[in-house]
């Protein structure tokens, strides 16, 4: 096996030891929001099941399914009744040889339009409504993905897949921070089954902050007693994600995709479904059917927790809450439309917004071949040149 490969599986096998010995902090809380209403709408179950530009997001080996022509996917969504917005893109993009692929993506989530009242209070103690400025605070990460099939057989194609993020967060001129950090992932598909499994922040993300308070500022928030912070680090927990999928052919018009993916945390105990030290799992559940695979039908349920029942607050029952989200696609040609209605929280705390996403596949002119009715566009397969036992060259 490729040395690159070994060190890579190596890796992501010794992640749960490292993380339950050192790690328990929390940061980028805002990159497991989701990509694409499609996953969205599945619950986040996604890890076995996406092979388009946003398999960047949920697991980059998916992108080594898009061999045939770039794609481009686009979304945004806006959270807490409009307060907060959330821009996602991702571009994939084939390499030549027909069996890696390359890929970017780009979140960015924000609160714009943040009152500054640092000032609103005179010396004299009058109000002075003009010394109110505003800022935003922004939270942005840029993917870069790298996607490989390492067997392609009529049994089933095995591909492995890596992300490079850095971290950008701001918060107005008073703080910065720079972070990066590591993905990686394995896929395995056949006809029915899709196995899949994401090794997220492998080596841990690292965040420095650096703050730049003018004088006047910080004079303010002694007066106040506010602490003047002076520098800052965030550690990101690893995290393992396997999943596991299957296509039901119902009949020549009908499908259905099923995914269960299990988020696997190593930071100690958490309110989730399985709970345990150092481990703890949230289970995702998300479905899709699809009419001659043009029009799609979507739902899914995650975050499961343990929490009062809804306005019990005299005699405390404690039950399960979970997370649900429903959504619809269709798609024309090499043009793909999903929109997704999520819940950022639980059934007894509604956060719901509504999610819209495009996907646009481009086809070189000329080169796509005619297809039926609800088909999508389809390219002839690169020629690749097969080692032995149908493996195929690994950088």
């Amino acid at each position: 096996m490729n040395r690159k490969l070994t060190a890579f599986l190596l890796g992501i096998a010794l992640v749960p030891a490292i993380v339950s010995a050192q790690f328990r902090k929390y940061s980028n809380e805002f990159l497991n929001i989701g990509a694409g209403a499609r996953g969205l709408a599945m619950g986040g179950a996604q890890v076995a099941s996406a092979e388009d530009g946003n398999a960047g997001y949920w697991n980059p080996a998916g992108l080594a399914n898009v061999y045939e022509m770039p794609s481009v996917s686009l979304m945004t969504a806006n959270y807490f009744a409009g307060i907060g917005s959330y821009q996602y893109a991702s571009a994939a993009i084939p390499t030549s040889s027909g069996y890696s692929t390359l890929g970017f993506s780009f979140l960015r989530f924000a609160v714009d339009d943040i009152p500054n009242t640092l000032f609103l209070v005179e010396p004299d103690g009058s109000l002075n409504y003009n010394n109110i400025s505003s800022f935003s605070s922004a939270d942005y990460a840029f993917l870069f993905s790298y996607a490989q099939i390492i067997k392609d057989s009529e049994d089933g194609t095995l591909s492995w897949g890596a992300n490079t993020k850095i971290i950008h967060r701001s918060v107005g001129s008073f703080a910065k921070a720079w972070g990066f950090g590591f993905d990686g992932g394995f896929l395995y598909r056949t006809n029915k089954w899709r196995f899949g499994i994401t090794a997220r922040d492998i080596t841990t993300t690292f965040n420095a902050w650096k703050f730049s308070f003018t004088d006047a500022e910080k004079e303010v928030l002694y007066l106040t007693n506010n602490d003047v912070p002076v520098k800052s680090t965030e550690l990101t927990a690893p995290r393992l994600v396997p999943a596991v999928g299957y296509n039901f052919k119902l009949s020549e018009k009908f499908g259905l995709l099923a995914e269960a993916d299990l988020d696997m945390t190593f930071d100690g105990k958490r309110n989730t479904l399985l709970s345990a030290n150092p481990v703890s799992i949230d289970p995702k559940f998300g479905v899709e059917a699809n009419i001659s695979n043009t029009v799609f039908i979507r739902g899914g349920v995650s975050n499961f927790q343990r929490g009062l029942a809804d306005a019990d607050t005299i005699n405390q029952k404690r039950v399960w809450l979970f997370q649900p989200s429903l959504g619809a696609g269709f798609r024309a040609g090499n043009v793909a439309v999903d929109y997704a209605f999520s819940n950022l929280a639980n059934q007894n705390n509604p956060l719901y917004t509504h999610v819209i996403s495009l996907r646009v596949d481009l086809a070189p002119k000329g080169s796509v071949k005619k297809q039926g009715k609800g088909e999508a566009p389809q390219l002839p397969r690169p020629a690749r040149t097969k080692k032995a036992k149908g493996n195929y060259p690994v950088n």
